[in-house]
Order: structure tokens, then sequence, then C-alpha cells
């Protein structure tokens, strides 16, 4: 089973948050055996398991029991991820809300109950509920925590104390730092709930997106889908070859025994496991080849040669004919026209 991810924006969000609060940066990342250069990047991609080690360590060190609420209620969504504001640039409330939904893994993958989207919304009789669907909460109900409360803090910084939120539910047991909650959420809170959500006014809906703007709104979801469509590829078993294929093309190391052995598994069971998605290790590599190809001359503007040398080909002859082989056309023709 893949392992689940959340953004590094979110892992260097946190530490900088406890070592603010007297935590020491060092015996953080030791604990939670992050590696501070893998955090430049905030799209680049953490374990979820390290994530969980970081928080569990922040709250011993800074003495902090309810840290994870008081993260929540300190620091914004925009230093967490880029997709998770994506939706206060757009044109409705609801859009920005199925946008958000379609944008959270990009901030953490969970395990969505039934599969699906993370968050699920019920309406009636005036009112909504926000509901998370993600499996075994209890197991860390540290992101209930941090997750609803910068839910309800961005609002009320966003739109005003309107009394819009009216109650909120978790799965996990009150714990011993309860009047927290009631300062943060300022509204009925119940534990041990046989589900984890936020009850508001349905009025909600109806306000306006923070600071609509469609050229940002596109730039943001552009850069969004793009990750997503990363993250989605990295499940399959195609994506990950591709993803081991890419910094060993121009090597030589772009083998199917040496890929095999990166994964962890025998040439035989990669080649059972690609055939399962209806691949071969030949096809993959092909259509990485073609893929970068045309990044290169059209996106990038390389030249032919130099193209022929990042993706591997002996030399650029037979780089051309496996271009024109892919669009039918010479790869020198192809950049001329873009």
């Amino acid at each position: 089973m893949r392992e689940l991810t959340v953004a590094a924006g979110i892992v260097r969000a946190l530490l900088e948050f406890a070592v603010s609060k007297g935590a020491s940066r060092d015996t953080l990342t030791q604990r939670s055996h992050i590696d501070p250069s893998d955090l430049r990047d905030r799209d680049q991609r953490v374990s979820f398991a390290k994530y969980v080690a970081l928080m569990r360590a922040a709250k011993e060190l800074c003495r902090d029991p309810a840290l994870a609420l008081h993260f929540g209620e300190s620091v914004p969504v925009s230093e967490v991820s880029l997709g998770s504001v994506v939706g206060a640039y757009s044109d409705s409330m609801a859009e920005g809300l199925a946008l958000a939904n379609r944008y959270a893994p990009l901030t953490i993958e969970v395990d969505v109950a039934g599969a699906g989207d993370r968050f699920m919304y019920e309406r009636g009789d005036g009112e909504i509920w926000i509901i998370d669907r993600r499996e075994n909460p209890n197991d860390f109900p540290e992101l209930t925590e941090s997750a609803f409360a910068r839910m309800v803090c961005a609002s009320r910084v966003v739109f005003g104390d309107q009394s819009l939120l009216k109650a909120v539910h978790v799965t996990h047991a009150e714990p011993s730092y309860r009047a927290e909650y009631d300062r943060i959420f300022q509204v009925p809170v119940v534990f041990s709930s046989y589900r984890n959500a936020l009850l508001a006014n349905d009025s909600w809906l109806t306000l306006p997106p923070p600071s609509p703007s469609r050229p940002v709104f596109d730039v943001l979801k552009a850069h969004s889908e793009a990750l997503l469509e990363k993250l989605e590829s990295s499940k399959s078993m195609r994506g990950r070859v591709e993803e081991l294929l890419m910094p060993s093309l121009h090597d030589g190391g772009a083998t199917m025994t040496a890929i095999a052995s990166q994964l962890g598994v025998s040439r035989q069971s990669l080649f059972r496991k690609l055939k399962a998605e209806g691949s071969t290790f030949e096809e993959v590599l092909d259509g990485l080849h073609h893929k970068l190809a045309l990044r290169y001359l059209n996106g990038e503007g390389l030249s032919v040669k130099e193209t022929a040398f990042r993706l591997g080909f002996s030399e650029p002859a037979s780089f051309s004919r496996a271009f024109k082989r892919w669009t039918g056309t010479s790869p020198a023709a192809s950049r001329r026209k873009n």
C-alpha cells in the first residue's frame, strides 16, 4: 500500500510554529526523522507518518497538549499550501468550497471512508454541516483539531464575527484542555460524537469570496491541477516508475532492472504490476521520452542535441527518428512551429 504524504509547506509551518514556542529545531527534526532540505519547496511531499511524529514531538517539547489547536488558530492557510487558497479568488463561495475539497489532498492526504472527497456538506433547515470523512480520525485527533481551528479562525478573519458557526462535533474524547476548545470555537463542542463536523448557518454559502480575482484564480488553479495530477500519478506503479526514471534517463540508468531495484521488487514483480495497469516498462519509458521531449523542445526551448542528451539517446539522429514516430514531424520542425 502506498504511503500517505503531506505537503512540505504544512510540515515547515508546524516546525516553525513549534520553534517559535520554544522547541529545539534540531530535536524536532531528529525525533521526526525529517530532513530540513526536504522542506525548501513547500509543494514537495513528506511522509504523513513524519508529520504525525513532528506534531507529537512539538506538543511534548513545547509542553502544550493543545498545540494542534493553537497551530490551527495561529497559522493561516496561506502559509500551508497554495492549493488551499484557490477558492478565495473564485467567483462564488460554492465554487471555492468545491475547489478546496478537490485540492485538500495537496495539503494532507488521508484515507477517506468509502473513498471520494474528504469533506461532505449536508444542508437543511437553514443550516449546513461540514463533515470530515477521514477514516480512523482518533488515531491522530490533532489533525481534526488543527483543521477545524484553522477553518473557523480563518472564516472569522475574512468575514468577521457574524455568528456563522453554531456547533462543533468531534469523535475523540474530551481532553484535559477543554477550556481551549471553548475559547477558540466559542460555540457548544460535543466530544465522543459519531462524526467530526462543523455546524454553521446556511447563509455562510451566500457570502462572497474574500478576494475574487479571475487572473489570480486561473494561475493558482493551473498550478494546483498540475500538482494534483502529479500526486495522482504517484499512486500508480506507472507513476512511480516515471518518477524514478526521470533523473536517470541521461546516464544509462533507465533500465527495468535498475528501477525494480530502487522499488525494492524483483524484475518479474515489476512486470506483473505494470501489466495489471495495462502497461509495460518499455511503454512507460517511451511515453516519458515523448512527454519530456515536447517539454524540453517547445516549453524550455532546448536544442535538439541537448534534448537528445537529456533523454539518454546515443545520438541526435536516433532521437529524431523516435520523435517523428511520436509526432509525425521532426524535432526541428516542431521547435520552429512552437
